[in-house]
């Protein structure tokens, strides 16, 4: 693999003065180092090296995506989705986990809600992205908590886990209390560049830390573990916007290949991933929370469902949906939509209820929720 390498561009654009609106402000010092990436013919993914950031160290896309929205339309969004129908199931949701089994799987998955996932993969116990908690924003607001469960997801219950991969520092995947509960029992935390730096104030220890680039892999026993590109942004605060980088996670193992999306709009990375990695016995991909103005760092359903063939993945598990209302769109609608283009091209789809044990190579649940709820 050619070294890592993330460039810094000289120009005077990179020391203007950053501005920003409340959800995807442009940033000359971003339009600066895309410019020059797209002016050295330099491929971030094409050539399998590392991800871009300005000298200020703020991390782009290659490829410039990001939302940009006209005054006004983040707050005609935001009552688009508050008063959207059927935003949140009428009754309480099922939730089948009944404990671990005593010995890890060669290839198996639970999904617990929005894009929490414990991993079982050649014997080892992977948990992804575990937000866990019961709301998305550490402040009272009139939207992100966690639908209601008939039984509610006990962190204690969880068996202890060789390691915890994180995708990106939003709330919504990084849960400061599932963190802290969770530490006791985790091996090691494996995150994209600049997210330990959470786990460390939190009082994590930094040797159980590493953090990665677009492309860095780690091996953990015989399974490879490697940080791969994604299309979205990160931040927790005003001033923090794209500060720590964003991923994908590829898990490489005699047993089986996964791909986890993390949140990712569509673009070239999944067909660069699947060419080097690919096929994939399982896909978990992003498939809600969806909206047209923010499309380019947010998959549809349809996306998905492309982004899994790029991929050349086997089974499609869909991923950040069923926990929380982040969009203006029914909670449901993000199933309805993946199992229709799902359907249309051939893809085999688990959609299983929270909590239910998925074995990829057997039969594939399919969680039937306008009937259920």
């Amino acid at each position: 693999m050619p070294p890592r390498t993330v460039l810094s561009t000289g120009r005077a654009g990179c020391t203007a003065r950053e501005s920003f609106n409340n959800f995807g402000g442009r940033m000359k010092a971003e339009e600066s180092i895309i410019e020059e990436a797209q002016r050295s013919g330099l491929s971030a993914l094409e050539a399998e090296r590392g991800s871009l950031r300005t000298r200020e160290g703020r991390f782009v896309n290659p490829n410039g995506a990001r939302v940009e929205m006209r005054p006004g339309q983040g707050m005609q969004a935001l009552r688009s989705m508050l008063r959207s129908e059927q935003r949140r199931p009428a009754r309480a949701l099922p939730n089948v986990f009944a404990g671990a089994a005593d010995v890890a799987a060669d290839l198996a998955v639970t999904w617990f809600g929005h894009s929490a996932v414990l991993l079982e993969i050649d014997g080892l116990r992977l948990l992804l992205d575990p937000m866990l908690g019961p709301s998305t924003s550490p402040l009272p607001l009139p939207f992100g908590r966690r639908f209601a469960l008939q039984r509610p997801l006990d962190i204690d219950a969880l068996p202890a886990v060789d390691a915890v991969l994180l995708s990106h520092d939003h709330y919504d995947h990084l849960d400061k209390g599932s963190i802290l509960r969770l530490a006791p029992r985790v091996g090691h935390f494996y995150t994209p560049l600049g997210v330990g730096a959470h786990l460390r104030r939190w009082g994590i220890a930094a040797s159980r830390i590493s953090e990665l680039d677009w492309w860095d892999e780690r091996s953990l026993a015989d399974v490879r573990i490697v940080a791969t590109p994604a299309q979205h942004f990160s931040g927790r605060g005003l001033r923090d916007r794209n500060s720590t980088l964003w991923a994908s996670w590829t898990i490489l193992a005699s047993s089986a290949r996964v791909y986890f999306s993390g949140d990712s709009g569509y673009g070239p990375h999944f067909e660069a991933i699947g060419r080097r990695f690919g096929p994939f016995d399982l896909t978990m991909m992003e498939c809600g929370q969806y909206n047209e103005l923010w499309r380019a760092i947010h998959s549809m359903p349809e996306d998905s469902v492309r982004a899994h063939r790029d991929l050349r993945g086997e089974v499609l598990l869909p991923i950040h949906w069923g926990a929380f209302t982040l969009a203006p769109h029914a909670w449901t609608e993000p199933i309805e939509r993946l199992r229709g283009a799902a359907e249309a091209v051939g893809v085999r789809l688990a959609l299983p209820r929270i909590g239910e044990r998925v074995f990829p190579r057997g039969d594939l649940p399919r969680w039937d929720i306008l009937e259920s709820v």
